[in-house]
């Protein structure tokens, strides 16, 4: 018993030293399979467990699965592409969900994103936002069930 004590101290003391960043956060997540191979392929793991805050509007492995494989295929050899379209679902600045405001808002992809509000059911651009405030360290995820693409 005392095992097991010292062994669940150790553990919460732990989790508490180091909260999870936006990319473990997702991996820890287990939906978000595609988008972090994703970020890895783009090379953009170190910014997004870099300081931040960010705001991401993660797509899921089935909103991946919505893109024909070709084209994702494609995409995810493109890294130029890559970081466009992965940067266009991030916000400079952490945005939890009470503080969503519809109307444009710039990515760090540099062109902005719709967001809009009706009914209760928040959009961005073409993609509904199926749940808010996961929060990281160094940022927030809100999950979206498509993947949004900036003009190429």
């Amino acid at each position: 018993m005392k095992k097991f004590l010292i062994g669940t101290a150790f553990a919460i003391a732990a989790g508490m030293s180091h909260a999870a960043d936006i990319v473990d956060t997702a991996k820890s997540a287990g939906s978000f399979n595609t988008l972090v191979t994703a970020v890895q392929a783009a090379g953009l793991v170190d910014t997004l467990k870099g300081p931040g805050p960010f705001t991401v509007f993660a797509p899921t492995d089935e909103a991946f699965a919505k893109i024909p494989k070709a084209k994702l295929d494609a995409l995810l050899k493109d890294k130029a592409a890559l970081t466009k379209v992965l940067t266009y679902h991030v916000v400079p600045g952490k945005v939890m969900a009470a503080d969503v405001k519809p109307g444009n808002v710039k990515t760090v992809e540099g062109s902005s994103i719709k967001v809009s509000a009706t009914g209760g059911k928040v959009m961005v651009d073409k993609a509904n936002v199926v749940k808010t405030d996961i929060a990281a360290d160094n940022g927030v995820i809100h999950v979206i069930d498509t993947v949004i693409m900036p003009k190429m």
